[in-house]
């Protein structure tokens, strides 16, 4: 295998130089392989929305690497590292983010308009991604229109409407009851293990971390 993220050395800290300054991380090295599944567990306020974020090309650290596919993006401008993040990357968050105003299946056509697909080949797309997770009959609702289970899947399968090669995920169950976030869960493993992308997945729920390859724990700015 391998790796389709790699951070080596990753350092940030807020308020640099200030008597108040903040360390949130201190030197962490990560590496995902293709078709791996890590579960990230880190108490609140431990700084895992950080080291997402930087894994994702959101943020830049203060020192350290961020590699993807082999491609050092560190010292890369916008225009490299949004390419990036439009064509290698896909996110999901706590909270699904669809644009309210338009459907299930053109909330997954946008963003693959915006990497340059036909609007036909991305509607096939959409169409099949929504199928994959069990919401071919929710193709022409809006979000106002889906449960929080089905808004959540949505969002999924929007994270990988270009085909990414690494997903990144922020408590993508956090606002679910544990009914639905386990069909979600169940959902998105699916969907991973289908494509063979790599994932780095922040949860607090410890019973779904242990269902991935891998549970990484973040405590004090280091990985353990």
């Amino acid at each position: 295998m391998s790796d389709v993220l790699r951070l080596t050395g990753i350092a940030k800290a807020y308020n640099l130089g200030k008597p108040n300054e903040v360390r949130v991380l201190t030197g962490v090295d990560l590496a995902v392989e293709a078709g791996e599944v890590c579960a990230l567990v880190a108490p609140s306020g431990a700084g895992k929305s950080t080291l997402l974020h930087i894994a994702g090309l959101l943020d830049t650290p203060d020192a350290g690497s961020v590699a993807i596919l082999g491609d050092d993006l560190t010292g890369k401008g916008d225009r490299a590292r949004t390419r990036a993040r439009r064509q290698k990357i896909g996110f999901v968050y706590q909270f699904h983010h669809l644009l309210p105003e338009f459907t299930a299946a053109e909330n997954i056509v946008l963003p693959q308009l915006a990497n340059g697909v036909d609007r036909a080949a991305a509607e096939t797309r959409a169409k099949d991604l929504l199928g994959r997770v069990g919401l071919e009959h929710r193709v022409s609702h809006r979000p106002a229109e889906m449960s929080g289970g089905e808004q959540q899947r949505a969002a999924f399968c929007r994270a990988l409407a270009n085909g990414p090669a690494l997903l990144l995920a922020d408590e993508p169950t956090g606002n679910l009851d544990p009914g639905t976030a386990e069909t979600v869960f169940e959902a998105l493993m699916a969907l991973v293990r289908e494509t063979g992308m790599g994932a780095l997945i922040a949860t607090h729920n410890l019973e779904l971390a242990g269902q991935m390859d891998r549970t990484l724990r973040l405590e004090g700015g280091h990985l353990v």
